[in-house]
Formats: structure tokens, sequence, C-alpha cells
């Protein structure tokens, strides 16, 4: 695996790449990889002739500078889980990324009003910016994202639509621990009462995707809160069925080909965020 550390040498090696007429697959991480990230090389190293992968803690998706501090960093045990699978490894600094404060401005609509963008605002230029910057330095043919972060997916796909980008985008299902808590870099910080408290979230998703066969969306809505409000060791930040394509809230089944309930929850003052898709289009 090439480690590589600045923009410059990873535009050579990008160049290098390309005059061979060779694909670039590209999972951009944050680094405390696990098995969900694992699979999304996978994918990527199986359609592609080379995978670049990035390990990049990015400052300016951060709503608090505690929580951009407390972000898990271990990049020794990063590089040696993905060595023999990755191609290319970036791990660039703040000042590589941003030489300059990013000036930058996207506009996203309605997908970046609601639910994590009402709760955080800023995050996902944030991360708009950064993903458009790795795509000019890595070229990449098509990029893989994991379907956990449903709206920053929703958001990358727009991104791409806007700024006329070639880069496919490829969504990857959901890698979940055996008891069904989706795989989280912030996994790491729960204590082990709050690890053990943690299912919840996705048994509680599970079951209101079975209530859907008898209950009305804002009802769903209310039943999950119920749930929550009898667990004190959570705090339900939103709970809400919607539109898989435009991210609105649906009071009716009719209103969507694509339904997905999406949820974030704080525990052991981490938060964490988590989906089940009800209905998927078949366009």
């Amino acid at each position: 695996m090439n480690i590589v550390y600045t923009k410059k040498h990873l535009t050579e090696t990008v160049e290098r790449i390309k005059s061979e007429a060779k694909r670039i697959g590209f999972v951009p991480t944050m680094g405390a990889l696990h098995e969900g990230h694992l699979a999304l090389m996978r994918k990527a190293k199986a359609e592609n002739d080379v995978l670049i992968c990035s390990i990049f803690v990015n400052p300016i998706q951060f709503n608090s500078a505690e929580d951009l501090e407390r972000y898990p960093r271990l990049p020794e045990k990063d590089i040696a889980l993905i060595d023999g699978l990755c191609d290319i490894l970036f791990m660039p600094s703040v000042s590589e990324i941003y030489p300059v404060p990013p000036t930058e401005t996207y506009h996203f609509g309605s997908l970046e009003n609601v639910m994590e963008g009402s709760c955080r605002p800023g995050h996902f230029k944030g991360v708009a910016i950064v993903v458009n910057r790795l795509f000019t330095m890595d070229c990449p043919d098509t990029a893989y994202f994991g379907k956990k972060d449903f709206q920053q997916l929703a958001i990358i796909r727009k991104m791409v639509e806007d700024t006329h980008s070639t880069v496919q985008i490829e969504a990857v299902e959901t890698v979940r621990e055996t008891d069904g808590l989706a795989m989280s870099s912030r996994n790491k910080l729960l204590s082990e009462q709050a690890r053990k408290a943690a299912p919840f979230i996705f048994q509680t998703l599970t079951k209101a995707k079975e209530l859907t066969a008898t209950k009305q969306p804002q009802e769903i809505n209310r039943w999950i809160n119920e749930q929550f409000n009898h667990r004190k060791e959570f705090r339900l930040e939103y709970a809400q069925m919607v539109n898989g394509a435009t991210l609105e809230a649906i009071s009716d089944y009719n209103q969507a080909d694509s339904i997905v309930i999406c949820l974030a929850t704080w525990l052991d003052n981490i938060r964490l965020i988590d989906n089940i898709t009800v209905r998927e289009s078949c366009k």
C-alpha cells in the first residue's frame, strides 16, 4: 500500500494511473476504521482497478470543538487494517486540504434543512466542501458511501449533480454488529453499559417497520418517541419517516416510492444515527 500525504504526490500518482486507462474506486473516511469501512473498500476493490482511500478528520463539518477533539484517531491501527486491501492511502494534514479558509458555497434546498441539517447547521456544507476537494484530487471513477449516513448520501449525490461531476456514487448497505447496532467509529466512545443498551436503536427501528402494516407514518413517529421516552439513558433528537428521495416528512404511504425511517439519539453523551428502509423505489 502506497501512503501519500500531499496533494502534489497524490495528483502525480493519479495522473500515472489515468495514463494507464485504469479505473479508480475511492472510499473517503475519517479513520477509526471498522468492518463497515472495509465493506465499502471490498466493493470498490472488486469493481475497479485501483482503490484509493483517504483518512482525514474534517474539522469544518463538526459543530463543536469538543466533538472534533474527541473523535477517535487510530492511524496505526487503520493502516494495519487496510494494508493489502487499499492500493493508495491519502492521509493529508488540515493545511494540505485547507491551505486557506474555504469559501465554497453549496445550496441543497430542503435536503440540508431537515433532520441532521436542522440539528447540525453547517455540517453538510463542510461535508460537501471536503468531498468535492477530495474528488478533484483523486479523480475517481466511482466513490463509495454507506447507507447509514443516509442524508449525507443524498447531499453528496446532489453535490455531484450540481457540480456536473462525472464521479459515480455507489451506496453500500449498512454493516451491523451481531446485535444489530450500526457500525460507527463513534461506537468506540461508548461505555460498556451504554454499548449494551445501544442495540435498542435498531430493535426499535425494526419494530417500527413492522408496524407500518397497521399504522400511518405519523403514528409510527409518535410510537418511536414513546419507546425512547421509556429509556432514560437515551435522548432522542429526532425520529422521522421520510421520502427517500427528497427527505421530506411523509404523512401517507402514497406520497413516496421510497420510504425510510431515520433517527438520531444521544447515548452516553455520544450522538448515534441510524435508519431503516421501509420501501425501496422500483425506478
